[in-house]
């Protein structure tokens, strides 16, 4: 007979909770599935666009982590102090944990503190304090300048940027002061979601300035000046802010940095296949991976939907090593996400971001139908938590 044999799953997001999920219901019970997770509750970050313009609370869009125990998931609640990825072995809150296989799904830590005086400008929307203050600021502007600030590469969701500022702009409308406030988005990339093409990036381009919205490439933030309410870039430009919504800069976890998993690119390197790492029998998905376009010479965005798909491709890999049985998979760069772009309509971006010479991505025109597919698609994933 098999011994039996330990999954450690390390980090409850969308691509944690997936992998864990998926090893319990294909792993016989004489197999541990253990998700390793510092908070008690799972936030769908995606909600956060709706929820910073008041049209979700932070209770609809969480769910308790206890739920997955209730599934078979053995949960360890505490906060990753070091990983050693030879041995396989985790500790936690000074307990040691060792698997026969090792999923790491921690994401990415968002770093504010690297801009000075970014932190105590403005309303980081990538996390959920953040996306909570901004929803009550954004009530106090009743004119002047509403800024989106991207200050630095690499970042998640790479649409979110771009549906943050549309989202504002229509809550501006909502409440009859577009005419008194303008509404910017600075950006360190070179045009909206570059990997995706001039196409795409043009077309989206043409939707956040048809509102209006000034958009302002290529600039890197320096610093920010939170008394005078000035961002300064390394272009030598400058501007000027009423309100500011910002994504931080990301990093990857300090325990993965420590435990001397990154690569040049700063993240963790893996086969884009398979997402195994140079470990044996340790993989990594979402958003601390770090895989490189070598047709384009730029990474693979880091977006929910490609935890998604990994998370389920290194379950049934670690499955088939289990027991023997299946043919291995791959994932295969395919990837879709809505954009929102206000007034109860999105957009839909789908296609393939490892085909060669260049990714293959196609971009639908906003409607109310596409919008109500978001919505349907947040239900059906708050869902599963019940």
């Amino acid at each position: 007979m098999t011994r039996g044999k330990t999954v450690l799953v390390l980090g409850g997001g969308i691509g944690g909770s997936v992998a864990a999920r998926q090893l319990r219901q294909m792993l016989s019970p004489e197999h541990r599935v253990v998700l390793v997770e510092r908070e008690a509750a799972h936030v769908f970050a995606p909600s956060f666009l709706w929820l910073m313009v008041g049209a979700r609370s932070a209770r609809q869009i969480s769910r308790p982590m206890t739920a997955l125990a209730k599934r078979g998931i053995e949960l360890v609640r505490g906060a990753i102090e070091h990983v050693d990825p030879m041995k396989r072995v985790v500790r936690v809150d000074g307990r040691e944990l060792a698997g026969d296989y090792l999923v790491i799904a921690l994401g990415a830590d968002l770093a504010p503190e690297a801009i000075p005086g970014l932190a105590n400008a403005g309303h980081n929307f990538y996390s959920l304090s953040g996306a909570e203050s901004l929803r009550e600021a954004r009530l106090e502007v009743r004119s002047g300048r509403i800024v989106v600030l991207v200050s630095a590469m690499p970042f998640k969701c790479p649409g979110a940027p771009n549906e943050a500022a549309m989202l504002l702009e229509h809550d501006c409308r909502k409440r009859s002061i577009r005419e008194q406030t303008k509404l910017d988005l600075y950006t360190a990339e070179p045009g909206p979601m570059p990997v995706a093409g001039p196409t795409v990036s043009s077309a989206l381009r043409q939707m956040i300035e048809a509102k209006g919205i000034g958009y302002h490439p290529n600039h890197a933030v320096t610093s920010v000046d939170p008394a005078q309410r000035r961002i300064s870039f390394a272009n030598g430009a400058s501007a000027d802010f009423d309100l500011l919504a910002y994504v931080p800069p990301h990093r990857a976890p300090q325990v993965v940095r420590e435990a001397g998993m990154c690569g040049e690119s700063g993240w963790l390197p893996v086969d884009r296949g398979t997402m195994e790492t140079k470990f044996p029998g340790v993989f990594a998905i979402g958003d601390v991976t770090g895989i490189m376009l070598t047709s384009i010479s730029k990474p693979l965005p880091k977006a929910g939907v490609f935890a998604h798909k990994q998370a389920e491709v290194v379950a049934h890999n670690i499955v088939r090593a289990i027991t023997g049985k299946g043919e291995e998979r791959r994932f295969t760069g395919d990837g879709e996400c809505f954009l929102e772009t206000g007034n109860g309509r999105a957009a839909f971006g789908s296609g393939n971001f490892y085909a060669d010479p260049a990714p293959q991505i196609r971009l639908k025109q906003p409607t109310a139908l596409l919008h109500l597919g978001k919505v349907a698609y947040e239900k059906f994933w708050l869902y599963r938590w019940s």
